[in-house]
């Protein structure tokens, strides 16, 4: 079958857009053929920065004939219903449609509807222009006074279907059979009679056309450049596809810049060629330090070899590096400290104070989770004091990409601890799937207290991740913890830290809401909070609950500080002094309220839950498996749920494991039955003397004995062993419902049975919920 070609000419496409708009040609075009009726075979689509090009194999000559019958209403149906089924099947009076008897439902009209073929190239002038018109460029552009948007001036349009023209009109430029070649080196148009020939006379016309053979032709010069210099390429695979996207006929050139620079850390070198002049930088391999070497990639072919072309990218490049070392030196002027303090004037979020003030809870965090990741406790309280300093400074300012870095070379700089400068630099990993993470204790506590924070405090204020956007990266936060941990097989009761970072500091911040959480402002909105009545008697309050206080506008008489903290409040409001109704409305105002801490954390955790979940389906873990452990009461310590996880899903793949789920399954159906008939939950030990059935009597014997071996395994975490001494109840089980009738007519043995049944429930739930296990 024919070949169908199309090509859309233009000025220069941004790089970052030309993938997806290579991938939305591709699909918009097939979707509107495949509407049309046509059959779409094998199909690609290649963009370059000046052009978008599909080619489309084995395109039918023309849509098939269509017939089809459409059932409409009755024949006494009202008006409207008949015209809306006229106009759905194109018919002009109901004289058009036929009548149809049925027995049961009466007479009844049905369209006959004949569709003729239509020849491919009429569809393709069709859909064309209509992909054209409305193409989903992330931004775009009119010109000429036209409605028509496209995301730089659209120059020709090319379309061929077998090696013929096919005639339509996009933004007044008429489709035709000739395209142009490179900007400086590709000459007159040309005319193209197949996508074979489209792309031999493109590479004649310096352009290559795939973007992987324009990223393998700038790695191939790129290394070949670098090796004849005796230096090595710093690898920066994203950087290649952008110059690929930058150029149609890449050519590779090196330049030098003053050895001066070199002071700079090499990150912010680097950082700056790549941003301004997509440059690559280069090392030396012996000694593995950046050299004063850069390679640049050009779109033409120099007649001076690229001498110019050097020498103005060199300008560029001093000027660039200069600012480097400008924003370097003047840091340097700076200590961490002073960075640190001046973070008072950066706004973290509105509702969740400054970046000083998440700074001080990070602290408080780190401190408490060192002794957990044996990390010396100083040293974390340090590095988290000063992890977020470099913020503001210059460099990070400039390229916030080395956030944290920054902070590290600032920190050596100034003679701080290995640990503490490594810190610094590590507590945002793992930045994504592919980062590692840190494995250094100070590290660890740091990394975890700044996502534990973010985390409580998002989730205090209720701005948490929907199904449609997660705009402060939280599954991320929470991915990155989960990774922590596992990893570095850390045990950390997640519940106990959670609920400390809210209010473990409530007696030394001022005023903190939610604790460590100091808003700033009134009337600020807070999940579950309530406020208290006028009589309330707070020397009673439970001790989850933080009291806290705003003065704001009260009356002069009251020479109270704007904010109280739990225990000032208690000393000011006993039950004999009573809140008056108009002192109680100003503080009504100005926040007066109880915040619930507890359902945060439960919420936190089940989302944790969920992250986890996520993130051992991936690994190829069951989601059931999971599930069943996460139903048992207390499942924070990560590392233990996946333990668990694994012992579980080792011991179901024996006979053993299989057979006493099916069991226990059948138990708790059972027991779902009986329960619901009789209105009550069957629990407690059963009646020893009305076990009568041997087999029910060695039942009881064995879950008394799996209990206690299961708990003493799990006791001491070893959760194979665990499985083993669940393996034991198997036979029992299968020997009770083999030899004994559960329902039996005696009320208070088929009681004693059912309450038997509740025991096999109650010694699998010691290690995992068997309900929620399919199979």
């Amino acid at each position: 079958m024919p070949e169908f070609l199309l090509e859309l000419f233009s000025e220069e496409i941004p790089a970052r857009m030309q993938q997806r708009a290579a991938d939305d040609l591709k699909r918009l075009v097939a979707d509107g053929l495949k509407a049309s009726g046509l059959k779409v075979g094998s199909a690609q689509a290649y963009a370059t920065p000046r052009r978008l090009c599909l080619v489309i194999e084995d395109l039918p000559a023309g849509s098939p004939e269509i017939s089809e019958e459409r059932k409409g209403p009755r024949v006494d149906a009202p008006e409207k219903a008949i015209a809306g089924f006229l106009r759905g099947a194109g018919l002009t009076s109901i004289e058009q449609a036929d009548v149809v008897s049925d027995p049961k439902k009466g007479d009844f009209y049905v369209a006959r509807i004949e569709k003729p073929g239509r020849a491919t190239p009429e569809i393709i002038a069709e859909v064309v222009p209509g992909v054209c018109q409305k193409f989903p460029w992330p931004k775009s552009m009119r010109w000429g006074g036209s409605d028509f948007a496209w995301v730089r001036p659209l120059h020709s349009v090319l379309c061929l279907y077998g090696g013929k023209p096919v005639a339509f009109e996009v933004a007044g430029i008429a489709a035709g059979d000739t395209t142009q070649g490179h900007r400086f080196h590709g000459g007159a148009a040309f005319a193209v009679t197949s996508f074979e020939d489209y792309g031999t006379q493109l590479q004649a016309r310096k352009v290559l056309l795939p973007a992987s053979e324009r990223a393998d032709e700038i790695a191939d010069q790129a290394g070949s450049l670098a090796a004849k210099a005796k230096l090595e390429l710093v690898a920066d695979e994203a950087l290649t596809l952008e110059n690929a996207g930058l150029t149609e006929w890449p050519t590779v050139l090196m330049g030098t810049f003053d050895e001066a620079f070199l002071e700079v850390p090499a990150e912010c070198l680097i950082t700056s060629m790549r941003a301004h002049q997509k440059c690559f930088s280069l090392r030396d391999p012996k000694t593995g330090k950046l050299a004063n070497k850069f390679l640049m990639v050009s779109n033409l072919i120099a007649e001076d070899g690229g001498k110019e072309i050097v020498s103005g990218n060199e300008k560029v490049i001093r000027a660039r590096l200069s600012d480097a070392k400008f924003f370097w030196d003047q840091d340097l002027k700076r200590p961490l400290d002073e960075m640190a303090a001046s973070l008072a004037n950066v706004t973290f979020h509105e509702k969740l104070g400054s970046q000083h003030d998440r700074l001080e809870r990070i602290t408080e965090l780190a401190a408490e989770l060192a002794e957990a990741v044996d990390a010396p406790k100083d040293q974390a309280r340090r590095a988290a004091q000063l992890c977020k300093a470099d913020l503001v400074s210059e460099m990070v300012g400039e390229f916030p990409e080395l956030q944290g870095l920054m902070g590290r070379y600032y920190a050596e700089k100034a003679g701080t601890k290995p640990q503490i400068a490594k810190a610094i630099e590590e507590h945002y990993k793992p930045k994504g799937a592919g980062d590692t993470v840190p494995t250094e204790p100070v590290s660890i506590a740091v990394a975890l207290a700044d996502k534990l924070d973010t985390l409580v405090g998002f989730w205090a204020i209720d701005e948490k991740p929907t199904g449609s956007g997660d705009p402060y990266q939280l599954r991320r936060a929470a991915l990155g913890v989960i990774r922590i941990v596992l990893e570095n097989d850390l045990r950390l009761r997640l519940d106990r830290f959670l609920r400390e970072h809210i209010n473990c500091s409530a007696q030394r911040r001022r005023g903190g809401l939610y604790g460590l959480y100091a808003i700033s402002g009134l009337n600020t909105e807070l999940a579950d909070v309530e406020y208290l009545p006028p009589e309330t008697d707070v020397t009673n309050l439970d001790s989850q609950y933080e009291l806290v206080a705003a003065f704001d506008d009260l009356p002069s008489r009251w020479p109270l500080p704007r904010h109280l903290e739990v225990s000032e409040t208690k000393s000011i409001f006993s039950p004999k002094q009573q809140i008056p109704e108009n002192v109680y409305q100003a503080l009504q105002d100005s926040f007066f309220r109880v915040v619930r801490p507890a359902s945060v954390v439960s919420d936190l955790l089940s989302f944790f839950a969920d992250r986890l979940k996520v993130h051992l389906r991936e690994e190829g873990v069951r989601h059931d498996l999971i599930d069943a452990v996460f139903a048992l009461e207390g499942q924070d310590d990560l590392a233990l749920v996946v333990k668990r996880v694994e012992a579980l899903s080792e011991f179901l793949e024996t006979e053993d494991g299989g057979n006493l789920l099916a069991g226990a399954k059948r138990a708790s159906n059972i027991l779902a039955i009986e329960e619901k008939k009789d209105g009550r939950v069957y629990s407690g030990a059963p009646d020893g003397k009305l076990l009568a059935e041997p087999a029910e009597r060695a039942l009881e014997a064995a879950i008394a004995k799996v209990k206690f071996d299961t708990k003493a395994a799990i006791d001491v975490e070893n959760f194979s062993g665990a499985m083993s001494a669940l393996a034991e109840l198997r036979a029992p089980v299968d020997a009770f419902f083999e030899k004994v009738k559960v329902n039996a007519d005696d009320a208070r043995v088929r009681e004693n049975r059912l309450k038997l049944l509740a025991e096999i429930r109650a010694a699998t739930l010691t290690v995992a919920d068997f309900s929620k296990i399919s199979g």
